[in-house]
């Protein structure tokens, strides 16, 4: 073994090659995916073009942010757990601190900032999540049942809006999956380099649904600020199937009624979270930065980053030793597909509620979201490219008109 592949195996390194990641990956979770092929199965060899395809398919199968996910892993991989804590805080800590520096901007200067700028950045977000919206409708409604299931979860979350909506959804569709959808055959694969026993992997299992069954209710015997954030973070890390796009309509239903963010600071931040690198998931460090009670900055950011990405580590820790049996079990895969159908559903509804119906108030408005969405789907500009050019744009437009 060479100097080098000792080192790669040091926390420390795993940690700086995904910060290097963590300040270039652009693009969203798609992109991330094949950044992470290019570095860890092309240049590093740290994993086979199978055993990768497979890492992908397990995180893509669980509710959170498969890219981080997929870097949790192959951190784990490479430095145990030690590796995988190094792995997600040099790919998320980026643009978590770029979103915190953000929200205190507007907070302290948001009167200085011109509303044609945060409109412009509330425009940029109907043409981020219709984009969104396409490509995963491409990939995963790609029959007339999954169609009809997507658009059923569509009109399900308008005519209930509220994070139990969306959950119900998500379980309909899953029973749907189970009875009418046939999966496609399993293919050959490599199996993952990591080794974790299944009593290990059962305990971290428990402990996801501990929490997630648990949290509600100490904050119902203990009524406290800081405690109902990390259950709302962490339940809302819990249920989001399909990346990090679709984590916008369950967190507006939880922080927006709740009158922790307002509705403007919400999509205002949603568009920068497009600018930086990294994971979606790190807009829960802007809301709890932005939150209008204490705790909030700094404090507020880390809590509810934290509580959000819990329970990746939970689910792709605990998951690893099972995926060999569930990749073979067709009533799993068939739920699945189900599930996924209607997380485009509820990614449509969002499009439409809250994005559209608090962004496109004028016919410029609607000119400016179409530009930015053929930029971003035909023209392949960078997205932070066009979430720039948008606040430029705004500020433009409502200067001249």
């Amino acid at each position: 073994m060479t100097d080098t592949a000792r080192t790669d195996h040091r926390p420390w390194a795993v940690f700086l090659i995904f910060l290097r990641l963590g300040l270039t990956s652009f693009g969203g979770p798609i992109a991330h995916l094949g950044y992470f092929r290019d570095e860890f199965v092309t240049r590093r060899q740290w994993l086979t073009e199978r055993s990768y395809a497979d890492l992908v398919a397990l995180c893509q199968f669980l509710p959170g942010p498969a890219s981080s996910q997929v870097g949790i892993a192959i951190g784990l991989s490479r430095s145990g757990y030690t590796g995988a804590l190094a792995a997600w805080a040099g790919f998320t800590l980026p643009s978590a601190v770029a979103l915190i520096l953000f929200a205190l901007g507007i907070a302290s200067y948001g009167d200085a900032i011109p509303t044609g700028v945060l409109h412009g950045l509330k425009v940029v977000a109907v043409a981020v999540v219709a984009q969104a919206v396409g490509g995963m409708a491409r990939n995963l409604c790609s029959d007339i049942p999954r169609i009809t299931v997507m658009a059923a979860a569509t009109c399900f979350a308008l005519l209930v809006p509220s994070a139990w909506g969306q959950v119900g959804s998500i379980v309909i569709a899953a029973v749907i999956g189970l009875l009418l959808l046939k999966p496609p055959e399993v293919t050959a694969h490599d199996p993952l380099p990591i080794s974790i026993r299944r009593r290990v992997g059962l305990f971290w299992l428990i402990l996801f649904f501990v929490l997630l069954t648990g949290l509600p209710s100490l904050t119902a015997i203990f009524p406290n600020q800081t405690l109902l954030m990390v259950e709302t973070f962490y339940r809302t890390g819990s249920l989001v199937f399909g990346g990090g796009h679709v984590v916008l309509p369950l967190l507006q239903a939880e922080v927006v009624p709740s009158g922790w963010v307002s509705n403007d600071t919400f999509l205002t931040g949603y568009g920068a979270t497009q600018a930086v690198p990294g994971p979606l998931f790190t807009f829960a460090a802007f809301l709890g930065a932005s939150m209008s009670q204490f705790p909030s900055g700094w404090l507020g950011g880390l809590i509810c980053l934290l509580a959000i990405f819990a329970p990746s580590f939970l689910l792709i820790v605990g998951a690893l030793p099972f995926w060999e049996s569930l990749r073979r079990n067709t009533h799993t895969q068939a739920a699945l597909m189900g599930i996924n159908a209607a997380v485009v559903g509820l990614l449509l509804a969002a499009l439409y509620q809250p994005v559209w119906i608090s962004a496109i108030h004028a016919p410029q408005d609607f000119g400016l979201a179409l530009v930015a969405l053929v930029a971003l789907m035909f023209w392949k500009l960078p997205p932070w490219l066009v979430v720039v050019s948008s606040g430029v744009a705004g500020w433009l437009l409502s200067v001249a008109l």
